[in-house]
């Protein structure tokens, strides 16, 4: 039995002590303005949150910030909405984003390539271009202060369609010519053939589209007046001049709207992995 070179087996420990050091720095780097968010919400009225040098933890943690903010806004109606409009969003990016890949990812038709190549290039073109339109589209079609309003511009986005794209092409092409042989319809193979056989990527969308929706700010504050409609990201920004810029309520709001984010998170963690390593490997 070969004894291990003693400089390979330092070199090797070296090299696996500076890879754990990165990691736990880019972690750090990552959950730090969390941690100093979640500490600011929990610091008294008396601690000076703007001491030097900065102490991350409280001296005295209270919950006082967070019934401040139930007492003054109400919060638990923002989470309601949050939660339709994330939920309604999710459900049409993922439904609507699936069916306008099928064709891209398994259909041969003229024009193919064409529109393949507009929806990649729609990708490059910020929201802020698109709004006037959507906007005008919106009022339009009356859906200013309602749910569908805020739903319209996350209903089906071109990256939705080119991921899904993707995870169908994938999957291999016999299966769905077995299926075809036995004369099933188009719409029944994409429903009970490729769409259980890309769960992980639906799932990995479903978080993308949830955070991306969930954080909106700029479009809720366009379309919506009234706060009895009012979303998570616009009642936390009405804490900055209801309490005049008290951050410790800010940061409060701040840690409420984003603690359904990583609820969502953790219980779609297991195929979102999934779904980004099938994707790293493929790639």
């Amino acid at each position: 039995m070969r004894t291990p070179n003693p400089s390979r087996r330092r070199a090797r420990l070296l090299s696996t002590a500076l890879r754990y050091l990165a990691l736990t720095a880019v972690t750090l780097l990552t959950i730090g303005p969390f941690l100093w968010l979640l500490s600011t919400s929990l610091k008294p009225a008396a601690e000076d949150i703007f001491s030097y040098p900065p102490q991350l933890l409280p001296d005295a943690p209270t919950l006082d910030n967070y019934a401040r903010i139930f007492a003054g806004q109400p919060f638990l109606v923002y989470l309601k909405n949050s939660l339709i409009v994330a939920l309604l969003s999710v459900t049409c990016n993922l439904l609507f984003s699936s069916l306008a890949a099928y064709p891209l990812a398994r259909m041969q038709f003229r024009g193919r390539a064409l529109i393949f190549g507009l929806l990649l290039a729609s990708m490059m073109i910020p929201f802020q271009l698109l709004m006037i339109p959507v906007y005008k589209l919106a009022i339009g079609l009356g859906l200013q202060n309602s749910y569908l309003g805020l739903v319209l511009p996350h209903a089906c986005s071109a990256f939705g369609i080119f991921f899904m794209r993707q995870a169908f092409v994938s999957v291999p092409v016999a299966l769905e010519e077995s299926a075809l042989m036995e004369d099933v319809s188009r719409l029944k193979i994409w429903w009970y053939v490729l769409l259980p056989l890309v769960k992980p990527s639906l799932a990995t969308l479903a978080v993308f589209s949830f955070i991306a929706v969930w954080g909106d700010f700029l479009w809720p504050l366009i379309i919506i007046d009234q706060p009895a409609l009012f979303t998570l990201p616009l009642g936390v920004n009405r804490l900055s001049s209801t309490f005049s810029l008290d951050w410790r309520l800010v940061a409060a709001g701040a840690v409420f709207s984003v603690l359904p984010i990583l609820l969502f998170f953790s219980f779609t963690q297991k195929y979102f992995i999934e779904g980004a390593l099938k994707g790293a490997v493929k790639g």
